[in-house]
């Protein structure tokens, strides 16, 4: 799948994603198969036109679920409720692997061909049969470089992220701090220990602070960070869920410290791309959500035709950069891509509709 191609598909994402039903899935005959997110947010309209694609591309009907929020139980009842459609494979972005994984294990068993996989958010106890997304310890890893791109010299930076259980938050906030520190600090992230300073960094409220992924909650932390941290020097704050680098931003204009403070996000949110465009968001980690969705119709609908798990995934799928000028960064050896130029073809793409 060519980035120009998951280009195209943001905007579609972004504009007309209303017209695909929640839980698709026509009645055509063909086998079905489900995706089922961790909470409803724009990122994963973005994954649901792949998926969408995928079922074109590979002959199955997807039923894609977004639940309303991040809570286990919400997530729960959806795959109960979908495994009532007679689907043949299921891939889930885990929310609590600690809690979910027997829950999941028992699912994978009734499927037909154990057809179960993890998609952005991993579960290794379910027994998946492979894992469709970006490696989070590397990816935090480049925001982490992007804090030391807005503040070389160090300083203060506050962490916004969903929740501290699933696999992909731990490793994405282990990956920030792994960065700034100049040491691997996984064990410890992993045990939910955190340190007042990391290499030149201090980190504000020493943990990162959580939202639930309830998104006014989200825009509550930003704000109230912004009057707890109001005159520090060199602050970074970096939004390490979707929607939490244009919460961060909200709040900045409102307070008027756009340009005062820097931002660091992660995800393809479009407030986030217009921030990074002007200047006002340093950068972005794109995970490529489109991807994610493709990949994970692709391989459910290879083993339902007989395909060799053998063949599965093996390697994460490659994340990326997203910077105003494009310009590669320091310590930084994947692609960067320069928002004037993902505007343009963000444009484009609507003019084809």
């Amino acid at each position: 799948m060519n980035r120009s191609w998951r280009f195209f598909a943001l905007i579609v994402a972004a504009g007309t994603l209303a017209t695909f039903p929640a839980c698709g899935g026509a009645k055509t005959g063909k086998p079905k198969v489900a995706v089922i997110t961790n909470c409803t947010d724009p990122f994963w309209d973005i994954c649901q036109a792949g998926a969408m694609k995928g079922g074109e591309d590979f002959g199955v009907d997807v039923i894609f679920k977004q639940p309303a929020d991040g809570s286990v139980d919400t997530q729960n009842k959806a795959i109960d409720d979908i495994l009532q459609l007679g689907i043949k494979g299921l891939a889930v972005s885990v929310i609590k692997p600690d809690a979910q994984s027997k829950k999941l294990k028992n699912v994978a068993q009734d499927l037909p061909l154990n057809n179960f996989i993890t998609m952005d958010n991993d579960a290794i106890e379910t027994g998946r049969l492979c894992y469709v997304g970006a490696d989070n310890y590397e990816a935090g890893k480049e925001a982490g470089r992007l804090v030391k791109k807005a503040i070389p010299n160090g300083g203060t930076i506050a962490l916004f992220i969903g929740n501290m259980d699933s696999t992909n938050a731990k490793a994405r906030v282990a990956g920030v701090l792994s960065e700034l520190a100049g040491k691997d600090v996984r064990p410890e992230v992993e045990k939910g220990t955190f340190q007042d300073k990391y290499g030149d960094y201090m980190l504000h409220r020493k943990q990162p602070i959580t939202d639930d992924m309830k998104q006014d909650k989200a825009a509550q932390n930003a704000s109230d960070t912004l009057e707890q941290l109001n005159g520090t020097p060199n602050l970074c704050m970096v939004g390490l869920y979707a929607y939490n680098p244009a919460k961060i931003l909200d709040a900045a204009r409102k307070k008027d410290l756009v340009n005062k403070i820097k931002i660091v996000g992660f995800d393809e949110d479009l407030v986030t791309l217009d921030g990074i465009d002007k200047g006002e968001i340093v950068g972005s980690v794109s995970q490529d959500p489109f991807n994610y969705g493709y990949e994970s119709v692709k391989w459910l609908a290879h083993i339902i035709k007989g395909g060799s798990k053998d063949e599965l995934p093996q390697k994460a799928t490659p994340h990326s950069l997203i910077t105003q000028d494009g310009k590669p960064i320091a310590g930084s050896s994947v692609k960067v891509l320069k928002a004037s130029e993902y505007a343009k073809t963000v444009s484009e793409a609507f003019k084809k509709k």
